[in-house]
């Protein structure tokens, strides 16, 4: 069965009275290269199992089962379940779980699923919620190896930015706080059906924290890049001033101690400065 040929894909949905979802931001992939290369570099091989998040019609599902030791997706829409058990019942090494990846306990999900596996997470993830899973797969300290995910392409660049650089953002030092990002490939509009109106890039993150806060600090860290990126275009002063309650003249004088000017924007900062900035400003209240 081919999941990528749109007449295939036209008759499976028709067969299962199912449609498109723009809520859901359903595109599903029909060039037949790109699940493959997915799989390829998102580590689905043997000794993994792969944690995939949101399904479409199992495209790239398949893709990733006929590589790795088990997959177990997450699809939050219970119409394409009936489509799914047609569309892998070939593949005895998958899970479907119909559930929200927001909500669901990621933790018990890895350690009852693969149990002896290394684990990877691979998704084509909906534009609009990007972020939020990205944050909640780092945060959440999964014993996970990586995330390779289709988003976006300006959300992509962003994730991917240096540090320090215009393109950085609030989720820029979140991902580097954790991991370390990378672009592999770009994916056209017109690779999907039906087609966004935006283009697509593929990047993967290697977790391999190399900021070892402790918990009382990596909050406070967070906040504070949270407020400083909150007003890009107000100085880091002003910004963290306004947003966590902070005197002007305390921030000013932690910037001078750690080295840094006092007109500096958040987005001019490295992820050592941020770092310390953040446990020299701590340190001052």
């Amino acid at each position: 069965m081919n999941l990528t040929d749109i007449k295939t894909i036209k008759e499976i949905m028709s067969r299962h009275g199912f449609s498109f979802s723009k809520g859901l931001g359903q595109n599903f992939i029909i060039n037949p290269e790109i699940c493959p290369e997915i799989a390829e570099k998102g580590n689905a091989r043997q000794g993994f199992g792969v944690l995939e998040i949101g399904t479409g019609v199992g495209v790239l599902t398949k893709e990733l089962a006929k590589r790795a030791d088990k997959v177990t997706a997450i699809e939050i829409d219970a119409r394409l379940i009936p489509v799914l058990a047609e569309t892998l019942a070939d593949f005895d090494n998958v899970k479907v779980i119909n559930d929200d990846v927001m909500k669901v306990d990621l933790q018990k999900i890895i350690a009852e699923e693969f149990a002896g596996l290394r684990v990877a997470v691979c998704a084509n993830l909906p534009y609009y919620i990007t972020s939020p899973v990205i944050m909640r797969l780092l945060e959440s300290r999964l014993p996970i190896e990586s995330v390779t995910v289709m988003v976006q392409k300006e959300a992509g660049q962003r994730l991917c930015a240096e540090v320090g650089s215009r393109d950085a953002g609030a989720i820029t030092v979140g991902v580097n706080y954790y991991g370390t990002a990378r672009r592999l490939f770009d994916v056209s509009r017109e690779n999907f059906m039906p087609a966004p109106n935006v283009d697509s890039t593929v990047i993967k993150i290697d977790i391999n924290q190399r900021y070892n806060l402790a918990p009382d600090e990596e909050k406070f860290f967070f906040r504070l890049v949270k407020a400083g990126f909150s007003q890009r275009r107000k100085t880091v002063a002003n910004a963290v001033s306004s947003q966590m309650g902070i005197p002007k003249e305390t921030v000013y004088t932690t910037l001078r101690n750690t080295g840094l000017s006092e007109k500096s924007r958040m987005e001019s900062l490295t992820m050592q400065n941020i770092i310390d900035f953040s446990a020299n400003l701590r340190g001052a209240l």
